[in-house]
């Protein structure tokens, strides 16, 4: 088999519709590919398709195929994907499909625990201003295998450790932005996820780009990123004040986006003239460091997509000599906050951390255990905690909702928790 075109005469399966399980059956349709089996957790249809539940014959369909195509989300090390890779089934996934027959000199995939949807963003913001034509896709945005996806230039992919798990075919450049616990149950445990996360690295052909700035995960796990790697060096650049950004971290998020557009050629990429010129372009995504307003002096920035201590404590370091009302907590996913608590000692009295539903409280007792100077609160929800933050940051402190956790089960995702704390800060007003 090689790449979508490989599965001609072939028993498929697709294994989850939803965003990307609707574009795969999207690129079945457009080859001509009839689908074997559509399974989910539910029947029901998509795509022109009916759809099999998983537990009313969907298994036995899918036992019955050659291949399957599943979801992300969907880990591998679990069952009943066990049981399929048992029976011989192949499980792919389609970014792997994809790059397996993709024009791979002219794509990228960044990849990292977070900060990779802002570099892959800023990468295509300035690619474009520098002439080229570019696909943004991946993780963020669009699935590339979209049969209406029309031919680039350049190909910048965010990757996710789901993602990366069924890649096959590496692509020319990978950029990794940082390291720290994430999807542990998916993967069942960090060092699997780390590797799984890493594997884009060591495939044949690969440049690897790293964040700057020391990481002691990245170095940690240093041999697993391949044998061609480019070190990105930290620097003021000037030619990044248009971009916008909030914090130092953004900043080097930046400069990963840089490089890797000069890892793949692209004219212009080395030129600060050229770069200034284009950065003005980009707009910061939602939920990533962005002001939201104010209430006085109080500033208001909502974080929602921080979902772990990583990129939580690079944010209270965003605002230095001001007072931070940090609003944590969310899913428990059972990551350990130790680390969270022992950074934000380092912050002194100008945090205050408020804590929310549900690991809320799994939060405030890590943080007064291990660091028992930082003030911590718990609330029962998120507009007590906005409140109670506004009131503690006055005269002209921070707000900043960046919870170290996912949304899921109080909100339906991070952008339903964004409404609700902006919501809460106009309340105020």
């Amino acid at each position: 088999m090689t790449g979508w075109s490989g599965l001609t005469g072939l028993r498929v399966g697709v294994w989850g519709v939803g965003v990307e399980g609707s574009a795969s059956l999207r690129r079945l349709a457009a080859d001509g590919v009839a689908p074997y089996a559509v399974v989910d957790r539910a029947a029901g249809s998509a795509v022109g398709q009916q759809v099999l539940a998983l537990d009313e014959g969907g298994l036995d369909r899918l036992l019955a195929c050659d291949v399957v195509v599943k979801s992300p989300g969907i880990s591998p090390y679990d069952e009943p994907a066990t049981t399929l890779a048992a029976a011989g089934v192949q499980l792919a996934g389609g970014l792997g499909l994809w790059l397996e027959d993709a024009p791979r000199d002219r794509v990228a995939c960044l990849t990292g625990t977070k900060g990779k949807s802002t570099a892959t963003a800023i990468a295509g913001a300035l690619a474009r201003g520098l002439g080229q034509d570019v696909f943004v896709g991946g993780n963020i945005g669009r699935a590339p295998w979209e049969p209406d996806v029309a031919p680039a230039d350049l190909y910048l992919i965010e990757t996710s450790s789901y993602q990366a798990h069924d890649v096959t075919a590496g692509p020319r450049v990978v950029a990794v932005t940082s390291l720290s616990q994430d999807h542990l149950t998916w993967h069942h445990g960090y060092d699997t996820y780390v590797r799984d996360k890493l594997s884009l690295c060591t495939r044949p052909g690969v440049e690897t780009v790293v964040a700057p700035a020391a990481d002691p995960e990245l170095e940690r796990y240093a041999d697993l990123l391949g044998p061609h790697v480019q070190r990105v060096v930290e620097n003021d650049a000037g030619w990044a004040s248009g971009l916008g950004l909030i914090g130092r971290h953004n900043l080097r998020n930046a400069l990963l986006a840089r490089e890797v557009l000069v890892a793949l050629g692209v004219p212009g990429a080395d030129d600060e003239a050229a770069l200034a010129a284009a950065a003005p372009a980009y707009e910061p995504l939602p939920s990533r460091l962005t002001r939201v307003g104010r209430v006085g002096d109080v500033e208001f920035v909502d974080d929602s997509l921080s979902t772990n201590t990583l990129p939580t404590l690079a944010a209270v370091d965003s605002f230095p000599g001001r007072r931070v009302a940090l609003l944590v907590g969310g899913q428990d996913r059972g990551i350990d906050y130790t680390p969270l608590a022992e950074g934000l000692a380092a912050f002194g009295d100008r945090v205050l951390v408020l804590t929310l539903p549900d690991n809320g409280p799994r939060i405030a007792a890590t943080i007064r255990a291990a660091a028992p100077t930082v003030w911590v609160r718990e609330c029962v929800d998120l507009a007590e905690a906005v409140g109670a933050g506004h009131a503690w940051a006055k005269p002209d402190g921070v707000v900043l909702l960046s919870p170290a956790a996912p949304s899921f089960g109080v909100f339906r995702d991070y952008a339903e928790r964004a409404e609700v704390f902006t919501a809460a800060m106009r309340a105020l007003a």
